[in-house]
């Protein structure tokens, strides 16, 4: 590589005010370049040294092979600072199936905001003038099976022996319920054809009887899809993971107060106000053996209709 100008460091410093650094000129450079290069200095013989007659070369000793050393796992913290508590057999379980999901499912994650201010609005009437409470955790619910049955396509589960994808008629939710234990997912069958109040019942019974660790097998293992939802804790958005064989898995956050922006008819010209809107955010985990990306698009646009529409679940 050629340059204008090149720096060279000086081999030695006769004073300590000479410069360490000494400029070339172009043209010293290129005298530099063009000077021959100087042959290679023989290295001096080296010198020999009398041994007297008896003295013998001592031969040179082999050369011991490394030594596999084990590092030791070095703990700061004294023992009695912490304590280890082993695993239940909830958790072992827990900890096999999700490890296996994440190594071997092809997850990928679609995103969707969806107001809540239709439900919340409804929920007041249903509580007002029918003295019905129901939340909005059963209008996700719902909402969802609803959206399942018009794209049966998430409806579904992979089988990695067969290589095969099922889907089922059925919409069998599994709702993820937090026990002192572990995260389990008792099932509400035949989601699809079951009121809101049937839900809200049917979910409360499951979650009670979960945490007390009163559920029969059949009413956790299987299902077609799962619900999990942290909106009660303070989440407001998160990625869960495909609980297998099932394809897909919904993550809900809480409703959060944003200010939107007013649209603008197109014909008119007129433009709205900005108001303030309740929104969540639902994140669909899939499976991408079982559902593809357009269909997992058109599953969360049709649960946002139905959740902006509440009154459609009621037909």
């Amino acid at each position: 590589m050629v340059l204008s100008t090149a720096v060279r460091l000086a081999a030695s410093r006769p004073s300590g005010r000479s410069s360490l650094i000494n400029f070339l000129g172009k043209d010293g450079w290129a005298a530099r370049l063009s000077a021959p290069v100087p042959a290679p200095v023989a290295a001096p013989a080296a010198t020999t040294v009398a041994a007297a007659p008896a003295a013998s070369v001592a031969a040179p000793q082999p050369v011991a092979s490394p030594i596999n050393v084990v590092p030791e796992t070095v703990t700061t913290v004294p023992p009695s600072m912490y304590e280890d508590t082993p695993a239940s057999n909830m958790r072992k379980i827990i900890s096999r199936r999700l490890t296996e999901s994440k190594a071997t499912v092809p997850h990928f994650y679609t995103s969707i905001e969806i107001p809540l201010d239709s439900i919340l609005s409804l929920r007041k009437v249903l509580a007002k003038e029918f003295d019905t409470k129901v939340s909005v955790n059963d209008f996700i619910i719902k909402a969802s099976a609803l959206a399942l049955r018009d794209v049966p396509e998430v409806n579904g589960t992979f089988d990695a022996k067969s290589q095969s994808q099922r889907t089922f008629e059925s919409v069998d939710i599994s709702v993820a319920v937090a026990t002192p234990t572990g995260l389990i997912t008792p099932i509400v069958p035949s989601t699809q054809g079951l009121s809101l109040t049937d839900i809200s019942a049917k979910v409360r019974d499951l979650a009670t009887r979960a945490r007390d660790n009163k559920l029969a097998p059949e009413e956790f293992q299987g299902g077609t899809f799962t619900i999990s939802n942290l909106g009660m804790f303070g989440i407001s958005e998160f990625s869960a993971v495909i609980n297998p064989p099932q394809g897909a898995i919904l993550a809900v956050g809480g409703g959060e107060r944003k200010i939107v922006p007013g649209s603008v008819n197109v014909e008119t010209g007129e433009k709205e106000k900005p108001r303030i809107q309740t929104t969540m955010t639902a994140r669909l985990s899939a499976d991408r053996r079982v559902v593809d990306e357009a269909t997992a698009a058109l599953f969360m646009g049709v649960l946002k209709e139905y959740m902006n529409q509440p009154k459609l679940m009621m037909l």
